[in-house]
């Protein structure tokens, strides 16, 4: 599926991304170039705000309206290090055709001085399950191999509109469907921290390729842990917003009450420009919230201008069942050193209990397969999805579902059947049910006690590939930390805050902080703060740390 790429043989070296090696700041001298008037550029640092914040899509900006780089230079640099990496990455399933004409509008745009967006130049990652106009969608499946969508789903089309480049469609699991990109229909996506061991999923493309480098940021779904698992086995941030904050239109549902659209970058600053951009009510999707979108940008200051204890007030709860029985030693740690970086900064940390966290893993998989064999019955060969040759209609469904998807969407699809039936809807979809309103009510309790709560965000660091692949329960166990998080609809930011050691691999460690529904600001404020003052880390893989400018 790969056929725009051809890997160069040389060098990796030859390839810089040439980015300013410092932030920029901004200062009070106006530009000369105009920006877009738009709400997410109101909502950016203004010129006279003279702060550092550590954001590519700040870079990037500003040297383009400085003229010190064109966007077409950029998009080479991208693509030039996309085609090196891919052979042994694999993150992308589709690189777009029109990275360089885009790229050059943008170019032509600042030459006769006219607007242009403020995510101009970005180039950005979609995972696969979100749809994009004349560009292959096929969700990771074979039934819907070649699908190419005559729409954007409204988040891609608000980054376009606010002048992002969608570089290309990344990897993924089945439909959403795994955690290591290993029940993807096409290939398995490599983790640049070790190429042996998975990126983590189900979207672990779109997290290789921005730990990678590929691109700047990414779009990812997040049902049960998506985004966030695959941040943390990538060293990068992943944030899950708030269920309804952003539209669901465009995203091949898989379960529809717990999916979301989530964001993926290497700092935080990005995350929540992103995550502006793509927010806010569409008509499209009557599930997605009326609320007006904060100015996320307002809680990001440079690390200069911080108080010497900047949160100080702020009160933590560290779940406690997140770090028992099952938990990496070296996880553990990482996860309580982290803990006490956030005491020194001021706050307050306490242990917490949720009592119901250890029933969120399996009411979780009853209500995701359920919706999934609902959602999924679209996908016979003559509503949606690849037909397969039969003599008679029902024959002409079989084939084209047993050939069309992978073993894990016809196990879920089982599942959530069973589940449904008549005999068994009350002892597994109405009880799981019941067990998410405990869940809910049990992080509502913790929340009103507490501004934010933190855990690991998943039990280990990336494991290798193959290594869970026959062992589903397994597989299914590391979603423990993130699934209770969608069962509630609230937000949750991972960012990375150590490593553990594993043979002769560093491997990044992620902590996830969980906030009240619709406090996505707080998240960043404490999530970017944070990350400036994590002393001395470096969350670059070996495979580019003598390579990236910048």
């Amino acid at each position: 599926m790969l056929s725009t790429l051809q890997p160069p043989r040389c060098s990796l070296s030859r390839f810089p991304l040439h980015l300013p090696s410092k932030p920029f700041f901004f200062h009070s001298k106006q530009t000369p170039y105009p920006i877009a008037n738009s709400a997410l550029t109101d909502q950016l640092p203004s010129s006279n705000a003279s702060q550092s914040l550590h954001s590519q899509i700040l870079s990037i900006r500003h040297s383009l309206l400085s003229r010190q780089i064109t966007a077409t230079q950029l998009a080479e640099s991208y693509l030039n290090r996309l085609r090196a990496l891919e052979p042994h990455l694999n993150s992308f399933l589709h690189v777009s055709e029109s990275v360089l004409s885009d790229a050059r509008e943008i170019d032509g745009k600042i030459q006769r001085n006219e607007e242009v967006g403020p995510l101009a130049g970005v180039f950005v990652g979609v995972k696969d399950n979100i749809c994009t106009a004349g560009m292959p969608s096929t969700g990771g499946s074979r039934i819907l191999e070649g699908y190419r969508p005559p729409f954007d789903a409204t988040a891609v089309k608000r980054i376009k509109e606010l002048g992002g480049i969608v570089i290309g469609k990344t990897n993924l699991d089945e439909f959403g469907m795994g955690s290591s990109t290993e029940g993807s229909a096409f290939q398995v996506t490599a983790n640049p921290w070790d190429l042996s061991r998975v990126p983590g999923g189900s979207s672990g493309g779109s997290a290789s390729a921005v730990s990678a480098r590929q691109c700047v940021v990414s779009l990812g779904s997040d049902t049960g842990g998506s985004v966030r698992q695959p941040a943390s086995f990538c060293g990068v941030v992943g944030l899950k917003p708030t269920y309804g904050r952003v539209s669901r239109f465009g995203l091949m549902a898989y379960a529809s009450s717990l999916d979301v659209i989530g964001c993926l970058s290497t700092t935080v600053a990005d995350a929540g420009i992103l995550l502006h951009a793509i927010s806010g009510h569409d008509t499209h999707d009557a599930t997605s919230s009326k609320r007006e979108v904060p100015d996320f940008a307002s809680q990001f200051g440079a690390v200069d201008s911080l108080e010497s204890k900047p949160l100080k007030g702020l009160r933590i709860g560290l779940i406690r069942e997140t770090l028992e029985n099952g938990v990496d030693g070296e996880v553990n740690s990482a996860i309580r050193a982290a803990a006490s970086h956030l005491e020194e900064l001021g706050c307050s940390i306490n242990e917490v209990s949720l009592p119901s966290f250890s029933l969120g893993l399996p009411a979780y998989y009853i209500l995701a397969s359920s919706e999934a064999s609902s959602n999924l019955a679209r996908y016979d060969g003559v509503r949606y999805g690849n037909q397969a040759v039969a003599d008679e209609l029902t024959g002409l469904y079989e084939n084209s579902r047993a050939t069309g998807f992978g073993s894990e969407v016809k196990m879920r699809i089982l599942m959530g059947t069973y589940a449904l039936s008549a005999g068994y809807y009350d002892a597994y979809y109405k009880r799981a049910q019941q067990v998410r309103t405990l869940i809910q009510k049990s992080f509502r309790e913790a929340l009103d006690e507490n501004d934010i709560l933190i855990s690991p965000a998943a039990p280990s660091a990336a494991y290798k590939i193959g290594e869970k692949v026959n062992d589903p329960l397994a597989m299914y166990a590391g979603d423990i930390m993130t699934v209770n998080v969608n069962l509630a609809g609230l937000p949750a930011l991972v960012l990375p805050c150590g490593f553990v050691r594993d043979g002769s691999s560093n491997l990044p460690v992620g902590l996830q902080m969980i906030g009240a529904a619709f406090d996505e600001g707080k998240l960043l404020k404490v999530g970017h703060i944070f990350e400036q003052t994590l002393s001395e880390r470096r969350f670059v893989p070996p495979l580019l740390a003598d390579d990236i400018v910048g």
